[in-house]
């Protein structure tokens, strides 16, 4: 059965680094990952070292600028699905699909049913299904299954961004996402301070774990280096196994 891990969070709090890891840790112990990137402002990719094929948003346009011209003896369906996995990018032990943005106006509603569709039945083919979300959420809110084993809610050390959190937390329980486990994951910090348990108070997230700073992040990202080279002996990297040997 599969299990989708959906990573949340503001920009620039480290939501695609910590997607990246998951996908890392769990291709290192043998099992095929789905990886989706359903942020607009795509980057998944660089992080996992991998060259994007396309995304959805630039399939739905050619899709729909050739849905009356198929070749003879494919069905919309069919088409649909053949192009989505022409689009999927393979790595070391994953596949990565990109969602990307709507490129122009027009009504895609029929596109956007079959593509959610195919995706999700793509989707039951992995064992996982690892979610680098936007911090609205709109995919997961239009996915056909709305079903999540493990939220990681990802913040900085900060009243603000434990509140943006809370509000990520609240949004999922609005759109009536189910949701098994919410987690907290606080980057860039050894503990949290008494003030921040504080904003925290009785939010009821099912538990909060911390990430360490880490300096072989930040050289690469100065460097634009992809985090599969960081070494395995990276705080972040271990803390990251640490986390998911709890959670599944």
């Amino acid at each position: 059965m599969t299990k989708v891990l959906a990573v949340a969070g503001k920009g620039g709090v480290g939501k695609t680094t910590l997607s990246t890891f998951i996908i890392l840790s769990l291709a290192k112990k043998g099992s095929v990952v789905l990886a989706v990137d359903a942020d607009p402002n795509t980057n998944l990719d660089e992080k996992l070292g991998v060259k994007l094929e396309g995304t959805i948003g630039q399939l739905r346009e050619e899709i729909s600028r050739n849905v009356d011209n198929l070749p003879a003896g494919i069905s919309k369906p069919e088409y649909i699905q053949l192009k989505l996995r022409e689009a999927v990018s393979e790595g070391p032990g994953f596949d990565l699909v990109a969602l990307g943005r709507q490129e122009g106006p027009g009504c895609y509603c029929y596109i956007n049913q079959l593509l959610r569709t195919t995706l999700d039945s793509l989707s039951e083919k992995y064992r996982y299904v690892v979610i680098d979300n936007e911090a609205g959420m709109e995919h997961l809110s239009r996915r056909t299954t709305r079903q999540v084993d493990s939220l990681f809610i990802v913040t900085e050390a900060t009243a603000i961004g434990i509140k943006t959190a809370i509000r990520i937390k609240e949004l999922a329980r609005k759109m009536d996402i189910k949701v098994g486990k919410f987690i907290l994951v606080v980057n860039r910090a050894e503990s949290l301070p008494e003030n921040l348990k504080g904003t925290l108070g009785d939010a009821a997230f099912d538990a909060v774990e911390l990430i360490p700073e880490d300096p072989n992040i930040k050289n690469a990202a100065e460097n634009g280096d992809p985090l599969g080279g960081v070494p395995e002996s990276s705080p972040t990297r271990k803390r990251v196994e640490e986390i998911l040997a709890k959670f599944l």
